[in-house]
């Protein structure tokens, strides 16, 4: 089973998908992404490309919730109530 993350950040929202993992590697790999990212309107693409995650069409034409939010204004990452 795949995970469903949304990237929420002042730039854009986008819905990834890829292999599942634990919120905290998640917030592993948020970290090192975001010390390798000097554009953070980048960021969703330089994750994607980096741990194998592919983006999804957006909420808007797939009816899709995601397991975890990563929020990258704030640096939280969290499971959202749905």
């Amino acid at each position: 089973m795949n995970l469903i993350v949304e990237i929420d950040g002042y730039f854009e929202n986008v819905l990834i998908t890829g292999k599942t993992c634990s919120i905290s590697e998640l917030k592993k790999k948020y970290k090192i992404v975001k010390t390798r990212c000097t554009d953070i309107s980048k960021f969703a693409d330089i994750f994607c490309r980096m741990y194998q995650f592919e983006r999804l069409p957006s909420s808007h034409e797939i009816d899709v919730r995601p397991d975890v939010v990563i929020d990258t204004d704030t640096d939280r990452i969290y499971a959202p109530r749905h």
